[in-house]
């Protein structure tokens, strides 16, 4: 006697359980491009943060800036890089390189939550995890653990389901 089977078969995985077959929402070279991509701007934002964070901890904890160029607004000397006074101004004219850190890491945060999305949806991973990438660009070091986690997490999934990347 012929017995039935299913019109679409069910992938097995490991101990006869049932479950579905895993997809990517990209070829391998796409998502290892948007891997690299993620990695290279987990690692600068998450230096930007740190600079970030010791510029506020210079600003806040100690009322000074770091600028570069100028003049010295009490002697009226050329200033040429360092730290001068916040409130009032110890600087005139001169670049604040504080001000340049908030800015390029504002910036650069964008860029990186880019890199995160086009990671999370190649991945087809759900919204957590997006928001747990998310979160490395704000909490500082977060941005350095959280890249070696998803790294090997991308690399093991690709490696355990060689089929699923192929689109076309």
């Amino acid at each position: 006697m012929i017995d039935p089977k299913p019109a679409t078969p069910s992938a097995q995985a490991p101990g006869g359980k049932t479950g579905k077959k895993r997809r990517f929402g990209g070829t391998e070279a796409q998502i290892r491009s948007a891997l690299k991509f993620y990695k290279v701007m987990a690692y600068l934002t998450g230096t930007m943060l740190l600079l970030l964070c010791a510029e506020l901890v210079a600003r806040y904890g100690f009322g000074q800036y770091l600028f570069a160029g100028g003049t010295n607004a009490v002697t009226g000397q050329p200033f040429g890089f360092g730290f001068a006074d916040a409130e009032p101004p110890g600087v005139l004219n001169g670049v604040n390189i504080s001000v340049t850190v908030l800015i390029v890491h504002g910036w650069m945060y964008v860029v990186y939550l880019i890199s995160n999305f086009r990671l999370w949806s190649l991945m087809r991973w759900p919204f957590l995890k997006l928001v747990l990438l998310a979160l490395g660009g704000v909490v500082p070091f977060l941005s350095f653990i959280v890249e070696k986690k998803f790294h090997a997490e991308v690399e093991a999934e690709l490696a355990a389901n060689p089929q699923a990347p192929q689109r076309y």
